[in-house]
């Protein structure tokens, strides 16, 4: 039997709201003769790191974990994960508009619109590109106007919004979206480790999931 490189499932919420979340860039420092220094993106895109020890609060719990680390095979199989803190198109946790993200503005031939999150304002704001959004709350509109959920679809592969042929946003539309979303993740490591004497003293164990880029 293949074992998938992915599987369509869930990390377990009640676990995942205590975790705790990192952030990263690979950025190359130089510092120069004259003291400046110069700095350069190792990779274009900001990588998401979670430890989901600190949402464990029961033995139940590491059961769980455990059961979850053996069905995916460790960190051979990724999943779906949700981050507790940025899950949705919007900062500020309200609910999703279809308002809240600008796609791209139409041209009467261009059908695909990459899926993407904004941080900060700007031509200097970071776009993160999202491929795994909550079933059901992809919200899209073009000039204001809500399209109908069968007026698109969804590649997953590529993270795109794809408007059928009669839907295909005229020239000078502006397309924008609001949605949900999970990130793809993976255990960090190959073994998982839980020692029950320290986790019954309050010793949190370490449980690292690391974002999968594509």
């Amino acid at each position: 039997m293949a074992i998938p490189s992915y599987q369509d499932v869930l990390f377990p919420l009640r676990i995942a709201f205590g975790a705790s979340i990192t952030s990263e860039r690979k950025v190359e420092v130089i510092a120069l003769a004259s003291g400046r220094e110069q700095r350069n993106l190792r990779l274009a895109r900001s990588r998401r790191t979670f430890d989901v020890g600190t949402g464990v609060r029961s033995l139940q719990d590491v059961r769980t974990v455990m059961d979850f680390y053996e069905a995916r095979r460790g960190p051979t199989t990724s999943f779906r994960f949700r981050d507790p803190i940025d899950n949705s198109s919007r900062n500020d946790g309200a609910a999703i508009q279809a308002s809240d993200q600008i796609l791209g503005i139409g041209d009467g031939i261009e059908a695909r619109f990459a899926l993407i999150k904004r941080y900060g304002l700007g031509e200097n704001a970071y776009q993160r590109l999202v491929k795994r959004p909550v079933e059901g709350s992809l919200i899209v509109a073009v000039n204001g106007i809500q399209s109908n959920a069968t007026d698109f679809s969804f590649d997953t592969a590529t993270g795109e919004i794809i408007f059928i042929q009669s839907k295909i946003p005229p020239l000078n539309a502006v397309v924008t979206t609001g949605f949900e979303f999970h990130v793809e993740v993976r255990f960090a490591s190959e073994a998982l480790s839980v020692n029950l004497t320290a986790f019954n003293a309050g010793e949190v164990p370490t449980i690292a999931l690391i974002e999968v880029l594509s």
